[in-house]
């Protein structure tokens, strides 16, 4: 995240970043234990995931806000059309539809058809 965007934004707001990074990272931390990793291991682990995930936490934490608040509810609901995803950040259908094909562009968002429906989904193949 660049400094720009960081000053631009609330205390609150960069509070609840860092809250979600930290929630990630215990998140791996109780994963660790659980499996009882070393650390090698874990390294290993999470370089795979990268790879086969387009959307890692940096990544994610990179991205506009915008496209950011798009990707977390794309990643709630799994499968949606810009409609359902829109219902929930409570934006203009087209202006979803925007930002769901500029992740496709960006390639972390997959477009397919259902019928005369439109759904997006994460990449797994990045």
């Amino acid at each position: 995240m660049r400094n720009d965007q960081i000053e631009a934004m609330s205390e609150k707001q960069i509070l609840q970043e860092i809250l979600e990074v930290l929630v990630c990272i215990d998140k791996k931390i109780d994963y660790m234990v659980s499996k009882n990793t070393t650390i090698p291991e874990t390294r290993r682990m999470y370089r795979n995931e990268m790879l086969s995930s387009g959307l890692d936490v940096m990544t994610l934490l990179s991205l506009p806000e915008h496209l950011r608040t798009t990707v977390k509810v794309l990643f709630e609901k799994g499968s949606a059309t810009a409609e359902d995803i829109s219902k929930i950040t409570r934006k203009e259908r087209a202006v979803e539809s925007g930002y769901l094909n500029q992740l496709v562009r960006m390639g972390y968002v997959n477009k397919y058809r259902r019928g005369r429906k439109v759904y997006f989904s994460i990449t797994d193949d990045k």
